[in-house]
């Protein structure tokens, strides 16, 4: 008897508008000052509570006291709940390994085993470069600062002796991205600087990829985030 009415004091889960509501209740409850009055904590724990055995309270409208106590809570907490729920669906929704950087491949076994290897559902981005070469060095440049953008894409360069294929990577057809995933080619790009000014930055070389199709969606940026709420503030 005693186990059941365990059960009965567990608080249900729940998904949905109503599931949303009770999650932000308990998350409210957890974070709130304990200089809050006994009673208005108490308030706030029922509200966060709701229980199987009582359909009643679950369904019914939110009273009037429910509604003005919601409305004094904090708005920037609020905020802090919505991004830390982004980032746990992030989280789950997240699957394979991270890179982060650029990694040098030194010769061309290496080259073939990464193409090879690689998790079926990473894409392989490798520049192929000649020191010495106009836009190669810009282009490593570029990868760079994409490699933290989109860490689940691995972005690798190698140079074009290190290939053993030098005759095919001569400096005209140079600096070439070629895009793998699953051990397929997806995109071949010979001298792709031809498709640029002659200054040209990571956000060119993102655009470029992305009109192919090439790219996944970003990452979740907590600093974005961030950048959104100050500028709903204001």
């Amino acid at each position: 008897m005693s186990s059941l009415q365990e059960e009965e004091e567990l608080p249900a889960n729940h998904t949905g508008p109503k599931g949303v509501i009770n999650d932000w209740r308990r998350y409210k409850l957890d974070s709130v000052d304990q200089t809050v009055p006994q009673k208005k904590r108490e308030l706030l724990r029922q509200m966060s509570n709701p229980r199987d055995d009582d359909k009643e309270r679950q369904n019914r409208k939110m009273s009037a006291q429910e509604y003005e106590l919601i409305q004094e809570e904090d708005e920037h907490c609020l905020k802090r709940y919505r991004k830390q729920c982004m980032q746990e669906m992030h989280e789950r929704l997240s699957f394979g390994p991270k890179f982060e950087c650029v990694h040098e491949l030194e010769s061309g076994e290496a080259f073939l085993e990464v193409i090879e290897k690689e998790h079926r559902l990473t894409l392989v981005v490798v520049h192929i470069y000649q020191h010495g070469v106009k836009g190669c060095e810009q282009m490593n440049s570029c990868l760079d600062c994409l490699s933290s953008e989109y860490p689940t894409v691995k972005f690798c360069r190698i140079d074009a002796v290190a290939t053993g294929a030098a005759e095919r990577f001569s400096s005209e057809v140079l600096p070439t991205l070629l895009v793998y995933k699953a051990g397929e080619l997806l995109g071949n790009f010979l001298a792709i600087t031809k498709n640029f000014n002659e200054e040209f930055f990571a956000t060119d070389v993102e655009g470029f990829l992305n009109e192919y199709g090439l790219l996944p969606e970003k990452e979740f940026s907590a600093c974005a985030a961030d950048e959104d709420e100050a500028g709903e503030v204001e």
